[in-house]
């Protein structure tokens, strides 16, 4: 209790002390001097503002662009720019009012105004000059307006639904695959002119480059529109899934086909074994009766050799690698008694 007491009576101390001192130096003579050079110095300034502002300068601006009434069967494929940039040259002063309390009215464009039959309108910055100068002062100057076209595409209803492709290189890492590719939506609707709709035949992603990805992915990804058209959705979510290599061994018999009554086919040895890489995700999937090693009739009658290079006919999908052994058999066409 008597500590907290010191510690007010300290604070009150320094208080009146720091007080007291503040006030003494406010009626000093120092005092008084710093704050008539401070006024003067604001004085100086305001005088130099004013004779630096009253010079010519050029600065840009922005007016917004609004298309309006558009109807209801249209869609706008490619948007017409959100501003024109216009290069104004006029007074300091001037320009400073344009930025503090100018409002600039957007330029409205009525879209029947402007129809095409090729459904591309591309309307010059000139014609928008008149508009623009009517806002601004009759002392600023107009120097320029970009784009210098505005330009924009539409779809009178005309679409279709095409399929979603992956644009770019996709590598797994080492021992791993890329087990698939899959969108969602894998279609989306494309809006066009109908010179420009017939063409279209996929959505094509912007570019994906992955490499060394060892586990599914997911991410979305932006399809890269031509210019005048339009996708809905714009952006797909993109799926890969990732499965690793292990390799399997089985055992494939070899037949013999197309061989006349009478002729059969014998080999050494009658089954061939497989080795491969498949995914985990599939290993107990593939078996040794989706390979088919088939050897035909004439195809031995045309042989120079006595060993046969065996060879598969068909590989299930998902493997990879394909190993045969023995890579060569020896081969015998018998004779068969007739019943």
């Amino acid at each position: 209790m008597l500590i907290n007491m010191f510690d007010r009576k300290d604070i009150k101390s320094f208080y009146l002390l720091a007080a007291k001192r503040t006030k003494n130096f406010l009626l000093s003579e120092r005092c008084r001097e710093f704050f008539i050079f401070l006024f003067f110095f604001f004085i100086a300034g305001g005088f130099w503002l004013l004779q630096t502002l009253n010079n010519d300068y050029e600065t840009e601006f922005d007016i917004p662009i609004r298309l309006k009434d558009i109807p209801n069967n249209v869609v706008i494929t490619s948007e017409p720019p959100e501003h024109l940039i216009i290069r104004v040259q006029d007074k300091g002063t001037v320009l400073i009012n344009y930025w503090l309390s100018k409002t600039f009215y957007p330029i409205s464009l009525n879209f029947d105004d402007y129809k095409s039959q090729s459904n591309h309108v591309r309307i010059p910055a000139s014609q928008f000059e008149k508009r623009i100068s009517s806002q601004l002062d009759a002392s600023s100057h107009l120097l320029s307006v970009l784009p210098d076209t505005v330009e924009y595409y539409y779809s009178a209803g005309a679409s279709k639904l095409i399929p979603v492709t992956l644009q770019g290189t996709v590598n797994a890492g080492k021992q791993y695959y890329v087990s698939d590719t899959l969108f969602k939506p894998d279609s989306v609707r494309v809006y066009a002119p109908a010179g420009v709709l017939k063409n279209l035949t996929a959505a094509y992603t912007q570019p994906v480059e992955l490499s060394n990805i060892s586990d599914t992915l997911k991410r979305k990804v932006p399809l890269l529109a031509p210019k005048g058209v339009k996708f809905t959705p714009d952006e797909v979510e993109l799926t890969l899934p990732v499965d690793i290599y292990t390799e399997k061994t089985v055992d494939v018999p070899i037949y013999g086909i197309n061989f006349p009554p009478g002729k059969t086919l014998r080999t050494f040895p009658s089954k061939v074994s497989v080795t491969f890489q498949v995914g985990l995700s599939k290993f107990r999937q593939i078996e040794a009766s989706d390979f088919h090693i088939l050897i035909s009739y004439e195809e031995l009658q045309q042989m120079q050799s006595e060993k046969y290079n065996v060879q598969l006919r068909s590989v299930p999908a998902g493997v990879s690698h394909v190993r045969l052994h023995p890579a060569q058999i020896d081969f015998l066409i018998e004779q068969v008694p007739a019943e």
